[in-house]
């Protein structure tokens, strides 16, 4: 009878922790996942439940054929991924993106890993560098990383903190808007997966409703920053709606409160200035996020605020926004092409410790450090995804995306979503079968092999 293989260690039950354990454990390697919700909370975290949503309950385009985040749907449930089996039971409408009632989905995962047979979940911090008998570890500690594990990792590999802040969308309650104003509608009428072409709360401004909100946000009582969060900056995929609004008048009429491809069910011949729009938060239909206005304003000061957007004058929030800082290596420089730590090969490192950024992509990195861990325990080694994949991509933006700019040396590593820019370039023009000329997202199609 052959020995069952020492277990692999995870730090952290997020998204990126907990996939990489489903990966293992379905491998036939036993896992012990450690996370240390509750024992120890965060600042952003409410629940001690495994693969907590923190922020939007959106996992984005699900469109495999023209968005990058959707062909990595595609290829992540290929690979038999918890993360997004657990996401497509428990959709909610949401346009052409796949979101998910977030208390439903992360029961879901939690479920499945604690009843898996070659699965040990222990809660407790593991503060510090993890234990030296620990002969292979995937830190899948996320933007929240406890200060002695960050602090520890810091000295290991000398460098210095990377960090930005991330800011947390307000939860509004479906029954307190004002749909005598507000209407459903999804913009361009776009049907996706569990959806009806009418996923989206719509709030209308004028022009003089929309400058009045725009300078009451620049104007507004935020959070103060403490000294040493003073020069941490922000990733611009999560900016809070104020530091938009800071950038000028017009941003946010072109960023989330575009009013194309909207009709305004009331007033259809009226065209709204600006909109403000929600999406479905969970499976019954009671809660509502609002897209794009993750905020750093004060709790008192956002009720106030928001409650001046028309349709929402009587809103009650299930959840007000936030703000908490992310940690993140500089992955071309700290990790080898197998995510492992250069300064330590028996650490790997997973999700958005390692400066992807994105839930989906989060979990795409801890899937593969699953199944990198897994292969090299059981004798064997993993060939990394092609880089035309969107696996391929993300894991070759982590461990050699440090690019280099004529005259000015490296550039700065920074957080990054999954696109087709991470795809590797194709040679000359891209033709069609009957010779037509390629562009645009039929190119990142064909860059892919989709």
């Amino acid at each position: 009878m052959t020995a069952r293989p020492d277990p692999i260690h995870i730090v952290g039950g997020g998204l990126a922790g907990s996939e990489a354990a489903w990966q293992i454990a379905e491998a036939g390697v036993p896992v012990v996942l450690h996370e240390m919700r509750p024992d120890r909370g965060t600042d952003a975290h409410q629940s001690d439940g495994l693969a907590e949503l923190v922020c939007s309950n959106s996992f984005r385009s699900d469109d495999a054929e023209q968005n990058a985040v959707g062909l990595l749907h595609q290829e992540m449930r290929s690979l038999g991924s918890l993360i997004m089996g657990s996401a497509d039971r428990n959709q909610v409408p949401a346009g052409g993106a796949l979101a998910v009632d977030r208390e439903a989905f992360s029961q879901a995962v939690t479920a499945a890993l604690e009843a898996h047979p070659l699965v040990a979940i222990e809660r407790g911090e593991v503060a510090g560098l993890p234990p030296a008998d620990w002969d292979s570890v995937i830190v899948a500690t996320g933007p929240l990383t406890s200060p002695a594990l960050a602090t520890a990792v810091q000295e290991l590999t000398g460098e210095g903190e990377l960090a930005f802040f991330d800011a947390i969308a307000p939860i509004v309650h479906a029954d307190s808007i004002d749909f005598g104003i507000a209407w459903r509608q999804s913009r361009y009428d776009k049907v996706g997966p569990g959806g009806t072409g009418a996923d989206y709360v719509n709030c209308p401004m004028t022009r003089e409703q929309y400058e009045a909100f725009v300078a009451g946000l620049v104007a507004g009582d935020k959070v103060s920053f403490k000294q040493w969060e003073a020069n941490t900056p922000y990733f611009d995929g999560c900016l809070p709606v104020e530091v938009m609004a800071e950038r000028g008048p017009e941003t946010l009429r072109y960023g989330p409160m575009k009013p194309m491809g909207l009709t305004n069910a009331h007033q259809p011949d009226v065209k709204p200035y600006a909109v403000v729009q929600l999406r479905q938060d969970n499976a019954l239909g009671t809660l509502f996020n609002m897209v794009g206005f993750q905020t750093k304003l004060r709790h008192a000061e956002q009720v106030r605020l928001f409650r001046t957007i028309p349709g929402l004058a009587t809103a009650e929030f299930a959840r007000l926004g936030g703000l908490h800082r992310n940690t993140y290596l500089n992955g071309p420089k700290l990790l080898d092409g197998a995510l492992r730590l250069k300064a330590q090969p028996r650490l790997r490192f997973a999700g958005q410790i390692t400066g992807c950024e994105g839930y989906v992509e989060s979990a795409a990195v801890g899937l593969l450090a699953g199944r990198f861990a897994a292969a090299e325990r059981l004798g064997a080694r993993m060939a990394p995804p092609p880089a035309t994949t969107a696996l391929g991509a993300v894991l070759n933006h982590i461990t050699g995306g440090h690019l280099t700019v004529e005259g000015e040396g490296p550039k700065s590593y920074q957080p990054m979503n999954v696109n087709f820019g991470l795809f590797p370039p194709v040679d000359g023009p891209i033709r069609a079968p009957d010779g037509a000329r390629v562009r645009g997202a039929m190119k990142a199609q064909a860059r892919s092999g989709c």
